[in-house]
């Protein structure tokens, strides 16, 4: 095992696989169905047949600049394990550090209802479910595909708390109903910036959970407007943003007069990534 991995990781980086070492890890540790650090215990193991063979696949298709994940088909995220393909975006540290800010302001507050806006894999709305003190969490997604997703996750992690998933573009499928919190990843790049992005990001991740019409603006200014209707008083808005979006997005939270108060807070790198606001009172 330990010259298989070598020489899958020098083949990577010949191919301008940037984390070459650690994708050939990754890779192997799918094939062989163990965790990363476990491979480190076995590595005068030799591989068998079948799992060169599947090991050589998959480096192949990573080589291609398709993502890890979706050749593992599974993306860590805080205290799950999540089934991810083609269909949905793969979850990232940045919201998953969203779900954090959405756990502290909850903390305290008992029987919390939740809805995730967007919800692809369902990341945000499993998180909330099994950490949270929430009686209920509703997964919205445009995308049937997003929703079968999710649902799988659902059915996998098994979360003690009922969970729903509905079709339907933003806040359509609730139909009036109101929560404590929305929260939200939603797309937020602007389409002329494509070019910018990874090959990984762009080529292989699903459009309709990237990209958003008005310079990348359009969706969140669509949720801004609308999350009012669907937040009771005192209800947490939660929204991942774009490094350049925060002043924007603050400055349509304030104007919109639903709000008690609204703020931008930084991820881990000092850039802008998160907009909150709580609900004003009656």
């Amino acid at each position: 095992m330990r010259e298989a991995l070598q020489r899958a990781a020098a083949w990577l980086a010949q191919r301008g696989i940037a984390a070459a070492r650690l994708d050939a890890e990754l890779l192997l540790a799918d094939v062989l169905q163990l965790r990363r650090l476990d491979l480190y215990l076995q590595l005068d193991r030799p591989l068998a047949s079948a799992e060169r063979d599947a090991y050589r696949q998959a480096l192949q298709r990573r080589a291609r600049g398709e993502p890890v994940q979706y050749i593992g088909g599974r993306a860590a995220f805080r205290s799950l394990m999540l089934a991810v393909d083609r269909r949905v975006l793969i979850p990232r540290p940045e919201t998953e550090q969203l779900v954090e800010r959405v756990l502290r302001w909850a903390r305290g507050r008992p029987d919390m209802t939740a809805v995730d806006i967007g919800t692809g894999s369902g990341a945000i709305a499993l998180s909330l479910a099994c950490e949270g003190p929430f009686v209920r969490v509703v997964g919205t997604d445009v995308s049937a595909d997003a929703l079968a997703v999710a649902q799988a996750n659902a059915a996998a992690v098994q979360p003690l708390v009922p969970l729903e998933w509905r079709q339907g573009d933003l806040f359509a499928p609730l139909a009036g109903e109101v929560f404590d919190v929305v929260v939200s990843n939603p797309p937020y790049v602007d389409p002329a910036a494509a070019a910018t992005l990874p090959p990984e990001v762009r080529d292989w991740e699903p459009p309709v959970a990237l990209f958003a019409p008005d310079g990348g603006r359009g969706v969140l200014r669509a949720l801004v407007a609308q999350a009012p209707a669907h937040l009771r008083p005192g209800g947490l808005l939660a929204l991942e943003i774009g490094e350049d979006q925060g002043a924007e997005v603050r400055a349509w939270l304030e104007a919109s007069g639903a709000f008690a108060w609204a703020r931008i807070e930084q991820d881990w790198t000092g850039r802008d990534r998160y907009a909150l606001a709580e609900r004003a009172g009656p």
